[in-house]
């Protein structure tokens, strides 16, 4: 029988250490799923809507970084929903091209994570509003991290529809399961 040794209880440094390592590496995660799904489609199709009822990829592009925009310039500061937003004109057609939204995606994620990276532990239960409502900080970044999941699923639904057979895979290749599962229980075997 293995005798369990105690782990020291962390401190609230490495609690927020270890959390928000965790958020940045799961939005990081989102943005390289989105960017490896929208390089597989062409211009025509970044811009076109799979029907009448759906956003184009162009317009969640707009969207989210419109929102991450809004939500992380001066975050502790100011209300995350800022006055000069339009969050309508994000989901209406527009002049743009597909390299000018793709540099305001590029701003607005590094936007995001450069006010996530330097929180303290104090920073996690400030208030901060987004349209007035309050938000622990760290349920603000919660609820961006959701609505980023949301949206990239979109992207990565609607670039396979338009990307068909030549479609690659962003994720475990059909009938690579197990073979995954297995590779992930050696790289961590002993790690606890």
């Amino acid at each position: 029988m293995a005798i369990l040794t105690p782990t020291p209880t962390p401190t609230p440094t490495e609690i927020l250490s270890a959390w928000r390592a965790d958020v940045e590496r799961r939005l990081r995660g989102h943005r390289r799923l989105a960017e490896s799904a929208l390089v597989q489609v062409s211009d025509a199709d970044f811009f076109r809507a799979p029907d009448a009822a759906s956003n184009s990829l162009a317009l969640i592009v707009r969207h989210l970084s419109g929102n991450m925009r809004s939500r992380f310039t001066d975050f502790l500061t100011t209300d995350g929903e800022k006055s000069d937003r339009n969050r309508d004109g994000e989901f209406a057609s527009g002049p743009e091209n597909r390299e000018e939204l793709m540099a305001a995606w590029k701003d607005a994620w590094e936007l995001c994570i450069g006010a996530i990276h330097p929180l303290a532990p104090e920073d996690l239960g400030r208030i901060v509003r987004i349209s007035g409502e309050p938000h622990s900080v760290a349920g603000a970044i919660t609820r961006h991290l959701a609505h980023v999941a949301y949206h990239v699923g979109q992207v990565a639904f609607i670039a396979r529809h338009f990307a068909g057979s030549e479609w690659k895979t962003l994720s475990i290749p059909p009938g690579g399961s197990e073979a995954y599962s297995e590779a992930i229980r050696r790289k961590h075997e002993g790690a606890d």
